[in-house]
């Protein structure tokens, strides 16, 4: 700490303000595994009081007097400075009624999807969905100031993007992607894994796999969810999964996944502890852990060669060997829900996403002609038609939330993870006889020392050029993907 007196009431202010942030957080885990469900209504109103409070402190008049007299001294000081400011700037453009508004209505809603969703109803949900959007273009009217709407929320997860660069890689992205899927599809695909899981012996062996990976039991915890998430931050980051007895993968993946997001919150300098630096700097900086730990680490011909074996201790099951599991793990094939989408197709779940919002938000959809659009714009991109909306435009979780931009960076993610992989192999001699052993100690100490550990200290594409050593591209991962598929299947 400096010896300024203005910077240190405003961190003394900002520490109760994440911690504050951090109890509403809390709430919302607790409504995803342990609420009652009839207590929708009154959790509503509680998200809303918290998010009144928040909103009170976020534009204290003090902070903007507290930032203009302080001078800390060092670089993680002016990083502080710079997050609050922006905090700041933002928050003091949207009224105070206008954000209990939607943390109320939000946390309602998503009761309401998940029910539409259990029942196949679009129609239960629709209404609903077209408050969230009007509440979240209201919003972003505020915060754009005469500019892109879809811009102003967008910059709520990943700062500095635009939907037109994002637009336009994804334009880059998609005759490769296309391509590689036509020729993987062409081929015959391996066997695929088949049998009975029971639950519980998924949930020990997601355990044993939060452990290889280093997940923190004494600062964290999984639970069941519908739709898998991490939550938290500092000494408590927890992570849910699911369970499908007859697909393993999805739940090792989502644990091995949400155990990437729970670690890159753990694992941020303890000096940044309820302070702006203390979480992770965008969703795309995010998403990169999570899936380099999920497909890159995980998927591997390494990882799995060990997964192989705890498998066959603990399941009876006909793959016959490690080879043969390696490509039923990467098995190929158009599927509805993105959650378990192969490396493949998922970008293609994620690039129609961003369309699809995008209009919304501009007003060129309305949510009467969302289903007939998605379920259109599925069959012209996937060649499958949609057999119910669970499998369709009800099955994610994140419009009824109001999370409108959040999406792309899911891709995002993805192309810094191609980037971060290419540096961490080079930088990390025997990875894969490491990985075969399960021993993933190397891989994750690099991710800690060379990204994760600085928190928000640096903009989003400043810390992957910072720990790749080259600025971040789609490249990397087009090339792992084609390199990878194209061995697995012969191209």
């Amino acid at each position: 700490m400096t010896n300024n007196h203005a910077y240190d009431q405003l961190m003394s202010f900002q520490r109760q303000t994440e911690a504050l942030s951090l109890v509403a957080e809390r709430l919302g885990w607790d409504q995803e595994t342990m609420m009652p469900s009839g207590s929708a209504d009154q959790r509503g109103e509680e998200m809303a009081a918290m998010e009144g409070i928040l909103h009170a402190r976020r534009t204290d008049p003090r902070i903007l007097d507290w930032i203009e007299a302080s001078d800390p001294p060092d670089v993680a000081g002016r990083a502080q400075l710079r997050l609050i400011m922006r905090s700041y700037q933002r928050a003091t453009k949207v009224p105070s009624d206008l954000a209990q508004k939607l943390a109320q209505v939000t946390s309602v809603a998503q009761g309401v999807w998940a029910q539409a969703r259990a029942n196949d109803s679009v129609a239960d949900f629709l209404p609903t969905l077209a408050e969230v959007i009007a509440l979240r273009r209201e919003e972003a009217a505020c915060l754009a100031q005469g500019g892109d709407l879809y811009d102003a929320l967008l910059d709520d997860y990943e700062p500095g993007a635009t939907a037109e660069s994002i637009g336009a890689m994804f334009g880059r992205m998609r005759p490769r992607l296309v391509a590689l899927r036509e020729a993987v599809l062409a081929k015959m695909p391996p066997a695929a894994l088949v049998g009975r899981f029971g639950e519980a012996a998924q949930l020990r062996l997601s355990r044993d796999l939060a452990l290889a990976f280093g997940y923190d039991f004494s600062r964290g915890r999984i639970d069941l969810a519908v739709h898998p998430f991490s939550s938290g931050s500092a000494s408590d980051s927890r992570i849910t999964t699911r369970v499908v007895e007859s697909d393993p993968f999805n739940c090792i993946y989502s644990t091995i996944h949400e155990v990437g997001h729970s670690s890159y919150e753990l694992n941020i300098d303890p000096d940044y502890k309820l302070t702006p630096l203390g979480r992770g700097v965008s969703m795309g900086v995010h998403e990169s852990q999570s899936r380099i730990y999920e497909n890159q680490i995980g998927r591997g011909r390494g990882f799995t060669k060990f997964l192989y074996g705890e498998m066959k201790s603990r399941f009876d099951f006909d793959l016959a060997s490690a080879e043969a599991f390696y490509a039923a793990v990467n098995r190929v094939q158009p599927g509805f829900i993105r959650t378990e989408a192969d490396e493949v197709h998922y970008n293609l779940h994620i690039m129609m996403r961003f369309d699809l919002e995008r209009a919304l938000v501009r007003g060129d959809l309305t949510v009467v002609d969302l289903e007939a659009a998605w379920n259109e714009r599925f069959f012209k991109d996937f060649g499958v038609k949609v057999d119910r909306p669970s499998h369709g435009v009800l099955q994610d979780v994140h419009w009824s939330v109001g999370l409108f931009g959040y999406f792309p960076t899911y891709t995002l993610g993805n192309v810094y993870a191609g980037c971060l992989w290419q540096a961490m192999n080079a930088a990390v001699p025997g990875l894969e006889g490491q990985l075969s052993r399960g021993d993933t100690a190397s891989a994750i100490d690099w991710l800690r020392e060379n990204l994760q550990r600085h928190g928000g200290l640096n903009s989003p594409r400043e810390t992957i050029a910072l720990a790749c050593g080259f600025e971040p591209s789609e490249g990397p991962l087009l090339e792992y993907l084609e390199a990878k598929f194209g061995a697995l299947y012969g191209l």
